[in-house]
């Protein structure tokens, strides 16, 4: 940096922080040295930091490729947040099986035509239709019957169904 751009990011300082309280503070003729700048710097760094202070961006990329091979140093994934306590081992325990499905379409697939007006008169008990209704839907399969139920019931509308002669698919 320049002594010049220094200078002018120390007056914008001056100006914007000028409560009445501090205001002896920050008129003072003294130049506020910037976080990070060290007057006694080397000038052998101070000229290393001005040539990459004039590099581009694809410059500068490079610039750290080349700098981590040839000094070796490895790429360090950013920690993330940990659980704190005992959750840590089971959020691993839930990364390795994949989660459980709790709720569950049941569709008819398909209806044998022997059976079909005992799966009608089930549909219409089981979705509080009325007659019509429920042959108009046990005639346009596949089709959901129920959506998101608890696997238990599922289960059981599936065995219902199945035993009067339909085809069930659990989505």
């Amino acid at each position: 940096m320049t002594s010049a751009s220094v200078a002018a990011r120390q007056s914008v300082r001056m100006s914007v922080a000028a409560p009445t309280m501090c205001a002896k503070r920050f008129m003072s003729a003294d130049v506020l040295p910037t976080p990070g700048s060290n007057a006694t710097a080397d000038p052998k760094i101070a000229a290393i930091v001005d040539q990459i202070e004039g590099l581009t961006l694809l410059q500068t990329s490079e610039l750290v490729a080349q700098l981590k091979t040839r000094l070796n140093i490895q790429d360090i994934a950013m920690p993330m947040a940990m659980p704190t306590g005992g959750a840590a081992p089971a959020a691993a325990a839930e990364e390795e099986k994949p989660a459980e499905k709790t709720e569950f379409n049941v569709k008819i697939d398909k209806v044998d035509a022997t059976a079909k007006a005992k799966v009608i008169r089930e549909v219409k008990n089981l979705c509080g239709l009325n007659l019509v209704e429920a042959k108009k839907f046990v005639e346009s399969v596949p089709k959901v019957l129920k959506e998101s139920v608890t696997k238990e019931e599922a289960e059981k509308l599936k065995a219902a169904l199945e035993a009067l002669g339909a085809t069930v698919i659990l989505e």
